[in-house]
């Protein structure tokens, strides 16, 4: 493959007023059994803007008697949270939907400002939210079940879904508040309680969306304590009180946080990484596919777990692919979100997220590996990465097998099918994978044989609320979004009645 474009993507700087005034920000406190308190270590963590890398807020240090407080609320406020009925929870589910909706302006700067994110991403972010909040309302409303019956002669059994009580959440950087609302959304929806760690460098629309609705919920059913994983999240993962621990996050953070709760031997619902194959095949609509890639791979800046990242084209229309891919590509607008709604790439996260994947950038060049397009960082104040695109790269390149999460597409070919599903499926992960082809008997035959949790045919990082997602292998276990979420946030009971009157009938009636 030859083809390459000489892109030199510049930086599009803000002018003018930052995204945010002072009054936008949310307290520097935990939010504890209805209402902000400090934090006991008197510390806090520095909240840096990725576009600058300078600290515009903090949020408090906590420590795991924070986590000991928050539980004990949530303990307490379970019981009667637990005893509202479907009907009740679902119409305070949209209360916090439609008070969302009401600060979508607010939501959306705070979230671009803290996590980089052009508008239409962080846009895209609060909306899905906010249906994400309104599907659990109404499928906390229709749950349902095997039907009660008399399986037994004489005996009526009757299929009961509980809440499991007290759940442990902590979510990520990449969609802060998105990702809060998949955990949270079902848990209340289920009839939980929880206490929920966001990530130290994103924390700040998860803390403004307690502060906005904390008039609507029971004091004690949503709690949020800050602070570093090893600290509050290693503490959520081993609480005695606590029933389960939902995490979204790193292949790293999963196993300590499972590691944790196999103490106690209480559930886990893990979401972690990714390495999203795609699969071109020679009859594909190849400029379609290159299409839905300029999206798929770059959104958020890549970093997405179920990012197209990995591409494997058959060799017969790789060169042509790659053309459309790169072309694609090039007009995508790098910038700091305040720069204009035409911003499509923002920054990385952080510096040391910025250094990880430049390091995987570096190492790929040194190995011989070409950039089509992009290749090296940009230059400037900022964690500023272009978006890319690698080709002729082996099937064994530590870039196709290692989650890069960033803006970056790598392309290797392939000769034979059963060769694309073995090389696509050799990789630790199992979230979400594709494949572009237009031949219906492939279409229907081959998803079956792609080990990933999701498999999507002429299309990529497509998501319904009403459809599960989550992964196999190292991306771990249990779904969010759907019915399938509510299920994993609940428990199943079988109560069994003896109605048999084999005695005769009882006096007195």
């Amino acid at each position: 493959m030859t083809t390459s474009v000489s892109a030199p993507f510049e930086i599009r700087r803000s002018e003018g007023s930052s995204l945010l005034a002072q009054d936008d920000l949310p307290p520097e406190q935990h939010f504890i059994d209805g209402e902000f308190r400090p934090g006991g270590s008197g510390r806090f963590i520095d909240v840096v803007d990725p576009c600058t890398g300078s600290a515009f807020a903090r949020v408090a240090e906590g420590t795991a008697a924070d986590v000991d407080v928050a539980v004990t609320a949530a303990r307490a406020a379970q019981p009667a949270w637990r005893a509202l009925t479907p009907k009740d929870r679902a119409e305070v589910l949209l209360k916090l939907a439609d008070r969302i909706e009401e600060n979508t302006d607010l939501l959306v700067r705070l979230e671009s400002a803290n996590a980089g994110k052009p508008l239409a991403v962080s846009r895209d972010d609060i909306s899905s939210s906010v249906d994400t909040f309104r599907f659990m309302a109404g499928a906390a409303r229709s749950i349902t079940s095997q039907a009660a019956g008399d399986y037994t002669a004489d005996h009526l059994s009757v299929i009961v879904r509980e809440p499991l009580g007290v759940i442990g959440v902590v979510t990520p950087w990449n969609y802060p508040l998105l990702m809060a609302a998949w955990k949270v959304a079902p848990i209340l929806a289920a009839g939980n309680t929880l206490v929920l760690k966001p990530s130290e460098q994103t924390p700040l629309t998860t803390l403004k969306f307690a502060e906005l609705v904390a008039d609507l919920l029971p004091a004690g059913v949503l709690n949020i304590v800050t602070g570093y994983g090893p600290e509050v999240g290693g503490r959520l993962s081993v609480h005695p009180d606590i029933d389960m621990i939902a995490l979204t996050g790193s292949v790293a953070s999963g196993r300590a946080v499972a590691k944790g709760a196999a103490e106690s031997l209480k559930r886990v619902h893990l979401e972690l990484g990714g390495k999203a194959p795609v699969i071109v095949f020679p009859d594909a609509d190849l400029a379609a596919a290159a299409a839905s890639l300029r999206a798929a791979g770059y959104w958020n800046s890549g970093q997405e777990c179920g990012a197209a990242c990995r591409v494997l084209v058959h060799s017969s229309v790789a060169e042509e692919f790659v053309g459309h891919l790169v072309r694609e590509v090039s007009t995508l607008v790098v910038g700091e979100p305040g720069a204009g709604d035409d911003v499509e790439i923002g920054p990385l996260v952080s510096k040391a997220h910025f250094d990880r994947v430049t390091g995987y950038l570096e190492r790929a060049a040194s190995a011989g590996i070409r950039a089509a397009l992009g290749g090296a960082p940009l230059h400037g104040p900022g964690f500023f990465v272009p978006p890319t695109v690698l080709v002729d790269v082996p099937g064994d390149a530590e870039v196709t097998r290692e989650e890069i999460f960033g803006p970056v597409i790598t392309v290797e070919t392939f000769e034979e099918e059963d060769e694309a599903i073995r090389r696509a499926n050799d990789v630790p992960y199992g979230l979400a994978a594709s494949m572009f082809t237009e031949n219906s008997r492939r279409a229907l035959d081959l998803p079956g044989k792609l080990d990933f949790g999701t498999v999507w045919v002429n299309s990529h990082l497509v998501l319904a609320t009403e459809a599960p997602w989550g992964g196999f292998k190292g991306s771990g276990y249990g779904r969010d979004l759907s019915l399938y979420a509510l299920d994993d946030y609940s428990r199943t009971k079988h109560v069994m009645h003896n109605h048999g009157r084999s005695g005769g009938t009882p006096s007195g009636l």
